[in-house]
């Protein structure tokens, strides 16, 4: 029972410092075109992540689509019907442990919701809103 809270914990810090280090880079981004930037933003994550677009071939759609409002429960994909395993990084440790996972999903996901490539603020503020449902 020891080893697992141990591992647990050790799970919850490796997230929270690829996490916390990822944004601090995108803030950094942030800032070298708005050097007022005062930090990321829940409620314009929350915006961007529940907001419908027209989105990958021509389907009305929003990141709730495939990932659901409660980000602790596993969700089915809009296109493939594929299972999405939790976004919360609570519920599945598995999740924001790699900077290059997070950027592959953040700009795959960005592409088929907005059909672009997010902005550093964007993917701070979603990641924020993300981290948020936590709590």
């Amino acid at each position: 029972m020891k080893l697992l809270i141990l591992l647990g914990l050790i799970l919850n810090l490796t997230y929270a410092s690829v996490v916390d280090g990822y944004l601090n880079d995108l803030k950094v981004e942030v800032q070298k075109s708005n050097p007022n930037f005062k930090g990321f933003d829940i409620k314009r994550g929350e915006e961007i992540f529940t907001s419908k677009h027209m989105g990958k071939k021509g389907k009305e759609i929003s990141c709730t689509s495939c990932h659901g409002i409660d980000l602790t429960n596993s969700s089915k994909n809009f296109f493939t019907g594929k299972v999405i395993e939790p976004l919360s990084p609570v519920a599945n440790p598995k999740r924001f442990t790699e900077v290059k996972n997070i950027e592959k999903w953040l700009r795959r996901n960005f592409n088929d919701v907005y059909n672009r490539v997010g902005t550093a603020q964007e993917k701070g503020d979603v990641v924020t809103y993300i981290l948020s449902k936590d709590k």
